[in-house]
């Protein structure tokens, strides 16, 4: 059986460098997954993430959604599996391009101070992350990153779904996430080491996304494969629900600014052209890309992609370079 791809990215600054772009490179081309361990985000600022996130959904959450599956009736009747729910309970906190964490009712300011630094390092993962793609793909640093921005002054769309997935009576009955691929750029998961549910789609069989402490798992979303043009994938994923113990999942998305162009890298393209392998992408603009996904997030990405090729039109025919973006933002929480 294949083994999971763990990256160590403590091994970057040694011998084994070549080795780890290796791994992160397989990883990428045929998983659309790999968790990281030795990050560089603080275990101690991780931990106090996980216990008060843990005392937020006791305090404030787990009785309301307990009261709403008691209202909905949500599997209580249920004879097939529901495909039209999940069973999770959930809240956003959206930090780039403007911040709303002061906004999201009932949370402690020490959470919501937690909540900024954390965010602070992910956001700092995700643009070195993205570096790390871009020296496996051949692009110059910062590429991808840019490519994100939207506009001179453009910024990435960067936010967290913070998660938990209650126990559920009836797992075989409900998920807790419906299988889905990721619409954005690039995805960061802190989720529960010590219960399990996340799992990945790969030659037709779903694999689980073992919980590590104090990793990030990372997955590609669905704009990295068109700027990518496939050779990198998002991958269908999901979350089982477990019938005794409630899941923790905090996933933080960095993804284009909604004015963004995408649209498959140049420099891989002539690649391609001259090895006569030759599939391309649609270019678009990332907000109709979204619209489009809404309404079809739990269906198949390749009817999202040919709607895209559909609508492409004369004031995007002409691709651009992508601006340069601020050398150093910060997510501003």
């Amino acid at each position: 059986m294949e083994q999971f791809p763990v990256v160590d990215l403590g091994k970057l600054n040694g011998e084994e460098r070549s080795s780890t772009m290796e791994l992160i490179k397989d990883a990428c081309e045929n998983w659309g997954f790999f968790e990281l361990v030795n990050h560089g985000i603080s275990y101690e600022l991780m931990d106090n993430v996980e216990r008060m996130t843990k005392e937020h959904y006791n305090k404030s959450m787990e009785q309301r959604f307990k009261e709403m599956v008691e209202t909905k009736g949500l599997i209580k009747d249920a004879e097939s599996e529901i495909n039209d729910a999940d069973w999770e309970s959930t809240f956003f906190v959206r930090h780039l391009p403007v911040s709303n964490i002061s906004e999201i009712p009932e949370l402690d300011n020490c959470y919501r101070e937690v909540m900024r630094e954390f965010a602070k390092e992910i956001e700092e993962l995700a643009e070195q992350v993205l570096d790390l793609l871009c020296e496996n793909l051949g692009l110059e640093k910062g590429y991808l990153k840019s490519a994100f921005y939207g506009g001179v002054n453009g910024s990435p769309t960067f936010g967290t779904k913070v998660s938990n997935y209650p126990p559920c009576p009836k797992p075989e009955m409900i998920k807790g996430l419906r299988p889905h691929t990721d619409a954005g750029g690039i995805i960061l998961l802190f989720q529960d080491d010590k219960v399990s549910g996340l799992q990945l789609l790969k030659h037709g069989q779903w694999i689980d996304v073992p919980p590590i402490k104090h990793s990030i798992v990372i997955n590609l979303g669905d704009q990295l494969e068109v700027i990518t043009n496939g050779k990198y994938k998002s991958v269908e994923h999901r979350v089982i629900a477990q019938p005794d113990a409630n899941r923790m999942s905090i996933a933080s998305f960095y993804n284009p600014g909604s004015d963004a162009l995408i649209y498959p890298a140049l420099e891989l393209l002539e690649r391609e052209e001259e090895e006569e392998e030759m599939t391309t992408y649609p270019k678009f603009v990332f907000k109709d890309y979204m619209n489009i996904y809404a309404g079809l997030k739990f269906q198949s990405k390749e009817p999202r992609f040919e709607a895209m090729k559909a609508m492409e039109s004369k004031d995007i025919n002409i691709i651009r370079p992508y601006p340069n973006p601020n050398p150093n933002p910060m997510a501003t929480v």
